[in-house]
Parts: structure tokens; C-alpha cells; sequence
């Protein structure tokens, strides 16, 4: 029956995502006119000259040029083998495009998608499209998150005390998540909207049932909600200067759901750039999600990953509720390299009158920076935690 819940999930998610581009107004199918030309020689010469700068190799090696007021989508891939912690050795690929859905407005900031593949040795696959859509008159953008996996990992419980003690198991984790944010401008740096939170999850295999604590092997998980924010970043991938302040309170009702209640979510975000020198930025972070402790596995936090908690196995230490802090100094080195450096902390909890500040887990890293596309970073990260560390690839800063 989860199988079928799954591939039926699966279908309908995949045609909602492709039909995505529809919402984009007529502006984004206009062409920029061709540049005529009197004789046939310079007309096949520009048609060369024009082919050769759409190569694939020359939009890798030039692709952090900004073209974006020349052509509908400007768009680069890549494909080469990869390495997570949690999923070993593969192959991965990606595409990062820029576009602009009005090209004649000079001053509202490119949208951006990101698509990125993985498949590993362990089993493990997965399929993700992060994405802003800055709608034309810059008053309204919808972001998103979606994200198809199969996951064999690593497990060690569903609450930080158990975590700490249980022997570590495996288990296969599928799920398909969809996180879509879209904010209408109220004034100046002010933003206020709703929110979609969407969790399909479930177990297909676990070597030892009890860690599940009694609850069900899957969830589906629907929440809405609503959001407000303050965001003078200049731009969201790689942001070089701004604030950004976010306030989110989420219902997972029953009628959309197949949990036992009624289940809130709180989420708060407070990120702050500045440039502190020729080419350096600094970068702070302080995130907290707040579940009740009633909720089901697949609406627990965990802590690890490749934005917050670097170096740390993601579900290492999993609860109801997470807390995490960062600092991150980024600097450019030449042309499209740059470093990072970062140290912070954070821990989960099962409410908030039990947190404890002796839980409280360490990272610190430092990374390579290359930019792929016009203000968009791949980074390689080495993250230091307690008694661990690992790799990290991504693309786009953490945070």
C-alpha cells in the first residue's frame, strides 16, 4: 500500500512541478531581436560566433557571466562522480539557470532553479529542484523546495536521548517533500504570505522496529500556514549583504494528514551579511523550529546535514525541536574561487522546558568556493563536529 501511496504521490507532484513554468507571465517568451545583417558572410559568421558561445564548455567556463537580459534561461549543467556521507560514492549531476521573467526591468533580481541528481552504490537516489521566482514588478516571489529520495542510512532513534545511547542500524527512509513559499511585498523590505509544507515519508525497511518508538512506518504530512518577513538581501543564493528576519507558524490539520492530532509548527530564521573588507563577507545564522511533542517521526527535527550543522551525520540526533547558530567568513581569492571558514553550535530537544544548554554540539569547517553561475557557488565543505566529521557538496552558500 506504500508503494502504491508513493508512485501515486510521485506522479501528481511531478506534473504539479511541471507545470510550474505556466505561471510565467508572456514577458519571459519574448526574444531579443536579431541584429541584422547586409551580407550572407556576417550573417553565418554571427551564427557561428553565436552557436560557439552556447557551447556547453563555454557556458562551464564562462557560465558566472550574467546573460540573463539575453536569452530566456541562462542555464549550465554538469555531471561528474560524488561523494555525501550518508549515501558513499555515485554519480551526480546538476543544472543551475538564471532568467529574468521581465528582461526589460533592469532592477528586479534574476529568478533562480537549481535541479540536482544523485545515485550512489548504497541504493541511495534522489532528485531535488530548489528555486525563486521573482514575479514582474518584483512585488510578489514564490520559492520552493522539492525533493524525491531513497535513502538507505544510517539510524540511531527518534528523540536526542535515544540517539545518544542506541547502537546504530540501518534503515531505508523514501520520501517525497514539497516546501513552497510565496510572499507578496507590503512595503519597502517587508514581506507577508503563505506557506505549503507537504511530507510524504515512510520506512521500507529498519532493522530493529522499536526504534520507531510505536508510531506508524509512514506519514503524510500536509501543512499550511502563514509567513512574514524582513528581507533586504540583494540576492538569496549567495547573498553579499542584508538582512533577512523570517517568522513562520504552520497547521498540519488532520483532514490533510493521516496523523493521530492536530500538530503546529513555529519556525524562526534571523540571518545577517555584511562586507568587512575587499572581498570578504561575513555571514550570520541563527535558526529554531519548534514541533509539539507529540509529533510523528517525520515532522522531528534533525541535526546534521549540508546547510546547518556541517560535519554532523544528517539524523545523527533527531527530537521535536532544533535550535542552531553559525558564523561564516567568505572570501574571494581570484576570478570564480573563493574560501569559507565557519564555527557555530546547536542541538534538538523535545520542548523547550526541557532544553538543555549541556546538549549543545559543536561545528566548525572550512570550504572551497567556485562560481558556477553569475553569483551562484558550488562548494566543497569539510565540517568538524564532536567526535565526527565529514565531506559536504553542494551548490549555493548554506545559508
Amino acid at each position: 500500500m506504500s508503494n502504491k501511496v508513493f508512485m501515486n504521490a510521485v506522479l501528481y507532484l511531478s506534473c504539479f512541478f511541471c507545470a510550474i513554468p505556466q505561471l510565467y507571465p508572456q514577458q519571459l517568451e519574448k526574444q531579443i531581436p536579431a541584429v541584422s545583417n547586409n551580407g550572407t558572410g556576417d550573417t553565418v559568421r554571427t551564427a557561428l560566433t553565436d552557436k560557439k558561445k552556447d557551447s556547453y564548455w563555454n557556458r562551464l567556463i564562462h557560465g558566472n557571466i550574467d546573460r540573463t537580459f539575453e536569452k530566456k534561461m541562462d542555464i549550465s549543467f554538469i555531471a561528474a562522480p560524488s561523494y555525501t556521507r550518508e549515501a558513499s560514492f555515485g554519480i551526480g549531476g546538476m543544472a543551475s539557470g538564471l532568467y529574468r521573467i521581465d528582461r526589460s526591468d533592469s532592477i528586479l533580481r534574476p529568478s533562480n532553479i537549481t535541479l540536482t541528481f544523485n545515485a550512489s552504490l548504497l541504493g541511495f537516489y534522489s532528485v531535488t529542484a530548489i528555486g525563486n521566482n521573482y514575479f514582474k514588478g518584483g512585488k510578489s516571489v514564490l520559492s520552493y523546495d522539492v525533493e524525491f529520495t531513497t535513502k538507505p542510512l544510517n539510524f540511531w532513534g527518534i528523540s536526542y536521548d535515544a540517539c545518544k545511547v542506541n547502537p546504530v542500524i540501518g534503515y531505508t527512509r523514501r520520501q517525497i517533500r514539497i516546501d513552497a513559499n510565496c510572499q507578496y511585498k507590503l512595503s519597502g523590505n517587508f514581506y507577508a504570505g503563505g506557506i505549503l509544507d507537504f511530507t510524504y515519508a515512510y520506512v521500507s525497511k529498519i532493522d530493529n522496529l522499536s526504534y520507531l518508538e510505536g508510531q506508524k512506518n509512514n506519514y503524510l504530512m500536509t501543512g499550511l500556514g502563514i509567513s512574514i518577513q524582513y528581507d533586504s538581501r540583494d540576492f538569496i543564493p549567495n547573498p553579499r549583504r542584508g538582512v533577512y528576519l523570517m517568522l513562520q507558524q504552520s497547521i498540519f490539520p488532520k483532514q490533510f494528514s493521516n496523523g493521530d492530532n492536530i500538530y503546529y509548527r513555529i519556525s524562526f530564521i534571523a540571518d545577517v551579511y555584511k562586507n568587512v573588507w575587499q572581498g570578504a563577507i561575513i555571514a550570520a545564522d541563527f535558526f529554531g523550529q519548534f514541533n509539539p511533542e507529540n509529533s510523528p517521526w517525520t515532522l522531528k527535527e534533525q541535526l546534521g546535514g549540508n546547510q546547518r550543522m556541517r560535519g554532523y551525520y544528517a539524523g545523527r540526533y533527531i527530537d521535536n525541536s532544533i535550535v542552531v547558530g553559525q558564523i561564516e567568513l567568505r572570501q574571494h581569492i581570484v576570478q570564480r574561487f573563493g574560501c569559507a571558514g565557519w564555527i557555530g553550535g546547536g542541538t534538538v530537544f523535545p520542548a523547550l522546558d526541557k532544553f538543555k544548554a549541556k546538549n549543545i554540539l559543536p561545528t566548525c569547517g572550512i570550504g572551497l568556493r567556485y562560481e558556477f553561475k553569475h553569483n551562484v557557488n558550488i562548494r566543497i565543505d569539510y565540517g568538524f563536529g564532536h567526535q565526527t566529521g565529514g565531506f559536504v557538496f553542494n551548490i549555493g552558500e548554506a545559508f
